[in-house]
């Protein structure tokens, strides 16, 4: 709305933003003209076109892999406005309220028995900085001085300091601030795929080379972080749980934390309900969860950390975790995560996610033939089609938007990542679209 309650046109609108609004991973004074949203339900996007008609399409990345039930979920409105009506936000220092309280219980009762104490963050990079903080102030109560994090190639962990660094330092969106970050200790990325077998001659080798660089550093590494079994925006690999069960294994012989980072990969998107825990006896120190704990809605994240982690940390010289966002514990983002929890809960979310990963099996397997295709791969609602060159991502999305789908590519993957509501028809449509717009722009 302009000053005086007019509404903007179009064009006016996006002239504004183009002029002053920075968008995420693009140049302020060069920027990619975005596409206008008039509104969202369903699964579908309402863009206004300039000068047209305003067109629908179906969201195939669930608003950046949050918004599993898609959008205007009665549910989850009605809960944002129960909430309203009793308040919004007041600090978590000192005080508590309802909202907080049943989140936890909630978050309790889905995650591995052993995690006991829940820290709530306002987003998910801060909830990753919350556990390495808390990983770091263990080690230090318990009077050792270990400061590096064990990870593995290809990861990303968040925007924010601490995350940067864990993220992939030659590969990863953030290679530009190597020298500038604490420099952690990178294991190779394991090999390909979730059924990788242990006697694989590369599994093989990926172990032995990765015990002998914890095993070089092993009084220097406070905890192991990872995303279980799908590393997310630096890169969608899939491997296997195994990989992890060696990681997991080192950390306990050399008393190391395991920080599980689930933020994109838990609450189903990958099938289980975890990555890490839900394929076998994988249970980390410290859980990181977020994006789709809200169902899209706000923003929201938790820490979870066994009782050994926060007697730990609580015992130790500050007497406290020294960490405290101004949002932490927000009741309104409480209450619709609650919600959201809920209506997860109820649903078959685990077939659902099951009939859209056999969707997505069968509705990308044209793209193998591609010339400018080197995989294709889904596991649970992730369909991954990843391209020989860098993805031409205007075009690209452009060719999806006009065959009905709103797709954001990156690097060299054109991928979906669909709400686990999405009919079959819908998947279908996505997954046309997809590789509609790789074939019409890469060939």
């Amino acid at each position: 709305m302009t000053p005086s309650g007019e509404q903007d046109s179009t064009s006016e609108l996006l002239a504004f933003d183009r002029a002053h609004l920075w968008h995420p991973y693009s140049s302020a004074v060069t920027p990619h003209d975005p596409y206008l949203v008039e509104s969202a339900r369903g699964i579908r996007l309402r863009l206004r076109d300039r000068g047209g008609a305003p067109r629908e399409v179906v969201d195939g990345m669930s608003s950046w892999w949050c918004a599993i039930h898609g959008y205007a979920v009665p549910e989850l409105d009605a809960a944002v406005y129960r909430q309203l009506d009793s308040m919004a936000h007041v600090m978590f220092g000192g005080l508590t309220h309802e909202p907080a309280v049943g989140l936890a219980r909630r978050l309790l009762a889905l995650t591995p028995v052993a995690l006991e104490h829940v820290f709530l963050a306002d987003s998910g990079s801060v909830s990753v900085e919350v556990a390495m903080k808390m990983a770091l102030q263990w080690q230090i109560a318990a009077g050792r001085r270990r400061t590096r994090f064990f990870t593995i190639r290809g990861g990303y962990h968040g925007d924010t300091f601490s995350p940067m660094s864990v993220t992939d330092p030659v590969g990863g969106m953030h290679s530009l601030f190597r020298g500038l970050l604490p420099e952690h200790l990178f294991a190779r990325r394991p090999p390909g795929g979730v059924d990788r077998a242990p006697d694989d001659d590369a599994m093989v080798a990926w172990e032995r080379e990765t015990r002998a660089l914890f095993a070089a550093h092993a009084d220097e590494v406070a905890a192991v972080i990872v995303e279980p079994v799908l590393q997310g925006a630096g890169g969608m690999h899939v491997w296997s749980p195994y990989a992890l069960g060696v990681l997991h294994r080192l950390a306990a012989e050399h008393g190391a934390l395991v920080i599980h980072d689930e933020i994109a990969t838990g609450f189903h998107r990958t099938g289980p309900l975890w990555a890490g825990s839900g394929r076998g006896d994988l249970d980390p120190d410290i859980l990181c969860v977020g994006k789709a704990l809200t169902g899209g809605y706000l923003s929201l994240a938790a820490v979870l950390c066994s009782r050994e982690v926060a007697e730990g940390v609580s015992g130790g010289e500050a007497g406290a975790l020294m960490h405290g966002p101004t949002f932490m514990g927000n009741p309104l983002a409480c209450a619709v995560a609650s919600a959201n929890l809920d209506l997860l809960t109820s649903r078959e979310t685990a077939a659902e996610v099951g009939r859209i990963e056999g969707g997505l099996r069968a509705g990308l397997e044209r793209a193998a033939s591609l010339d400018s295709v080197v995989d294709v791969r889904a596991l649970g609602a992730v369909g991954v089609v990843e391209l020989r060159e860098p993805v031409r991502v205007t075009e690209v999305t452009a060719a999806a938007v006009e065959l009905g789908v709103w797709l954001r590519p990156f690097r060299n993957l054109v991928y979906t990542m669909p709400p686990f509501v999405t009919s079959d028809e819908d998947l279908a449509l996505v997954t046309r679209a997809l590789v509609g717009a790789v074939e019409a722009v890469h060939g």
